[in-house]
């Protein structure tokens, strides 16, 4: 705790020397984030505070959790969401579940809330621990709740996110706080690389230009960390006492987010080693840095012309700059334009699509016959089944075969009851678990929102009538004293739809607004010309090749076949399953 705050303040209080140190003539990021903007450094930097759209709403006007507007506490956020949620197993019609685990991967590369892994007990197996600390803010578990009550449940765990009043405390007499993201807010696979030399220097070999990996039955892993998963379950194993060492400690969390993390590792050496093949003068940094810069290059345009498009709608994105509509530079970045994530984007609006995760993966063969399903809860921080029965390759297959789940008010039992159980621990639920983290944030109301974004702020409950149907309007107004007491996690999942997309009109404001500032006030973005080591057009337009298809098909042993649109599924018609060999691919040697 005492090594956190220091890195804060230390952030905190260099913006102006940290200007000196910026080389604007390089064409290579920093891990941390810092000089991508040269007039104010720590713009988007790791170790800094989320950004808001709008003031927060704190109990105390400071840094207590949201209340409701009559001075009492909301209602308890299991109840919300045993009350509002449910849980039939629906799932999408066109979109695979790579699609959602990718969605998982951006958000931790934008954003991982400071003091998540501080070892504080709050509410320790269900149970209230006797004096719990000042960062506490477990979830009350009713003692009529249909699942957990019966085995003895009286809570939920939930540790408050470290903020800078945690930092410094005197500044929370006369402002608000300010939860710190210890992530980069930049796409720039800080999940892969990490988030500060001294992290990167431990996951490179400083040979080569490539990362660390440990070969195995003769496929390359991530290293072990030197901690250990304490949260696996029970295996016999050699490798089931720890994790990967990745850039990011959450890596491990599912089997298939993982399989991401060393798809983009694999990656990075993949490319590293052709470089090295083109240009045998370069220098270990010179491969390493320019491998990093491809790595990242492709992965951006994926985010933005083959995953986004399918959640905002590839119209609507043309139509507000988020995305070319001519294949040349779009030299968009704007230094006035600060791409810190947004508070109610990272824990607000991102997190809608936590209904689209199933609670059984599947793993194909070859031919994309089905041959087994695995429960996500019981390898959860296991790596353990990736390196054994060839499981890396089928649930990499699952992952683009199998149906995501559908992005609505349906969540999985699975992540609604019984996240992270374990024989030894009690599950958790994941809608309250983000319930309750909004409010922890001071994330403002659902109609706060609504007012932002031009939609209108309802003053009494009837003017909730665009929302899903009566019934829930009336829902509510029974969990909820008044029309601003809503919370922004809650009501958006019963707006309807804007054509084409995959959002309300209030998270679609939202989420726009995050990913315009998140390319625009990027510096070192793929297609920005005017900025010190761009690329040239032929390099741009071998970025523009990359694909989730390609990726899996050149990091993933014995899969020789993937379909070119991986985040759908399978069609005969459509989206046919292909030789990787015929998909397109990046020329290294253009570089």
């Amino acid at each position: 705790m005492r090594v956190l705050v220091c890195v804060f303040l230390v952030v905190a209080l260099a913006g102006q020397g940290v200007l000196g140190q910026c080389d604007a003539n390089t064409p290579y990021r920093t891990f941390d984030g810092t000089c991508n903007n040269l007039q104010n450094p720590s713009w988007g930097s790791a170790n800094t505070p989320y950004g808001r759209l709008i003031p927060a709403e704190y109990g105390d006007g400071f840094s207590t959790p949201r209340r409701s507007k009559t001075g009492v506490d909301l209602s308890s956020a299991r109840q919300i969401s045993l009350s509002l949620f449910t849980e039939p197993n629906m799932l999408d019609p066109r979109m695979s579940l790579v699609n959602m685990q990718f969605g998982q991967f951006v958000a931790h590369d934008m954003g991982m809330r400071a003091g998540s892994s501080d070892p504080i007990l709050c509410c320790q197996n269900g149970k209230v621990v006797p004096t719990p600390g000042k960062r506490c803010f477990s979830i009350p578990v009713q003692l009529n709740d249909p699942l957990l009550a019966s085995g003895g449940v009286q809570c939920l765990d939930l540790v408050r996110t470290l903020n800078t009043c945690d930092v410094n405390p005197a500044t929370c007499t006369t402002q608000q706080a300010q939860q710190m993201n210890a992530a980069t807010s930049l796409l720039d696979l800080s999940v892969v690389y990490g988030n500060s030399v001294g992290q990167n220097s431990l996951l490179r070999t400083f040979i080569g230009g490539r990362m660390r990996v440990e070969n195995r039955n003769g496929t390359e892993w991530p290293p072990k960390s030197m901690g250990t998963c304490s949260q696996s379950i029970q295996s016999t194993t050699p490798y089931s006492d720890s994790c990967f060492m990745t850039g990011d400690d959450r890596s491990s969390i599912t089997p298939q987010l993982m399989i991401l993390h060393i798809a983009f590792l694999r990656e990075h050496n993949r490319i590293a080693q052709q470089l090295q093949i083109s240009h045998p003068q370069w220098n270990d940094e010179k491969i390493f840095q320019e491998a990093r810069r491809i790595n990242i290059a492709q992965y951006q345009h994926i985010v933005y012309y083959e995953w986004l498009p399918f959640y905002l709608s590839g119209d609507l994105m043309k139509q507000r700059g988020m995305i070319g509509q001519m294949r040349d530079f779009v030299s968009d970045y704007n230094p006035t334009v600060n791409p810190t994530v947004l508070n109610a984007h990272a824990n607000g609006a991102f997190r809608y699509f936590h209904s689209s995760i199933v609670g059984n993966l599947h793993l194909y063969q070859e031919s994309r016959a089905l041959s087994g399903v695995v429960n996500i809860n019981a390898h959860m921080f296991n790596t353990t089944i990736l390196e054994i029965n060839d499981g890396y390759t089928m649930l990499t297959r699952g992952m683009a075969t199998q149906p995501m789940g559908l992005n609505d008010w349906n969540y999985d039992p699975e992540i609604r009851h019984y996240l992270f159980s374990t024989p030894m621990r009690k599950g958790t639920d994941l809608k309250a678990l983000d319930i309750q983290r909004s409010r922890d944030h001071g994330i403002a109301g659902y109609n706060a929102f609504r007012q932002y974004c031009g939609l209108g702020r309802a003053t009494r409950w009837e003017d909730f009538g665009y929302l899903r149907g009566p019934a829930d309007i009336q829902l509510l107004n029974t969990l909820y004293r008044t029309v601003d007491d809503v919370d922004l996690t809650v009501a958006e999942f019963f707006e309807k739809h804007i054509p084409g997309t995959q959002a309300g009109p209030t998270y679609h404001c939202i989420l726009m607004e995050q990913f315009l500032r998140t390319r625009r006030g990027d510096r070192f973005f793929f297609e920005n010309e005017m900025t010190a080591g761009a690329f040239t057009f032929p390099q741009l337009n071998e970025i523009r090749k990359a694909s989730m298809a390609r990726i899996l098909c050149d990091n993933t042993p014995s899969i020789t076949q993937m379909q070119r649109r991986a985040f759908q599924q399978i069609a005969v018609d459509v989206n046919p399953l292909a030789p990787c060999g015929t998909l397109p691919a990046l020329d290294a040697r253009l570089w």
